[in-house]
């Protein structure tokens, strides 16, 4: 599953929705689509747990009768956890978007090491895009970076207004340490937050149970 392109998820879920049942509303025009928002795309490569996506119904049953019925619509390596009902006046996913979490399946670095490379007053890289390249200091970004469980977990700034991708912090890990990382490393996405009286909220706090 961590092999398709965020698109093609897009689509997927699209026809889950038509093969659900599910009440689905449809813009206007000449083609119509239907309206659904992925909070952020997830890179190709990465396994996630924690991927979030809001529709818009024109009605619909419980959360259980829903989660069975859309359930029963995935394929293996799929599944729905939540399906919950979004405050009035609530913007997308995407747009709200902020912060996210990930673990990195990679052993080689030390809990010390980890902790210097945090603890540093700058982290400088070079951020290379198709018209220029820039040092950024990526530090603001990093809200949290630690060595645990054999690999290294790190809350990052996720969405429009600043986005900071874990392989660049493992990167800049990698060489503050002096040490090369494998050609393949495995990135899991394990949850995303928005923000709220300043704080970083998880997707999974908004809204209520449908009963």
């Amino acid at each position: 599953m961590k092999f398709i392109g965020h698109l093609d998820m897009v689509r997927y879920f699209q026809k889950v929705m038509r093969r659900a049942g599910v009440d689905i509303a449809y813009s206007e025009g000449f083609s119509p689509h239907q309206k659904m928002s992925f909070a952020a795309p997830l890179s190709v490569g990465i396994i996630s747990k924690g991927e979030y996506f809001d529709i818009e119904v024109h009605s619909t049953e419980s959360g259980k009768v829903m989660l069975e019925k859309l359930n029963q619509q995935n394929v293996e390596g799929v599944e729905i956890l939540s399906y919950k009902q979004l405050p009035d006046g609530a913007k997308n996913a995407m747009s709200i978007v902020a912060g996210a979490d990930y673990f990195v399946y990679f052993k080689g670095l030390t809990k010390e090491i980890v902790e210097s490379f945090y603890k540093q007053d700058s982290i400088n890289i070079l951020k290379k895009t198709k018209r220029s390249e820039k040092i950024v200091d990526i530090k603001p970004m990093i809200y949290e970076l630690r060595q645990e469980n054999e690999g290294v977990f790190m809350k990052v700034a996720q969405g429009s207004a600043a986005n900071l991708k874990p392989d660049l912090v493992m990167q800049a890990l990698s060489e503050f340490a002096g040490i090369t990382l494998p050609e393949f490393v495995q990135y899991e996405r394990l949850d995303m937050y928005c923000l709220q009286d300043g704080e970083l909220i998880s997707l999974s706090d908004i809204g209520g149970d449908i009963e």
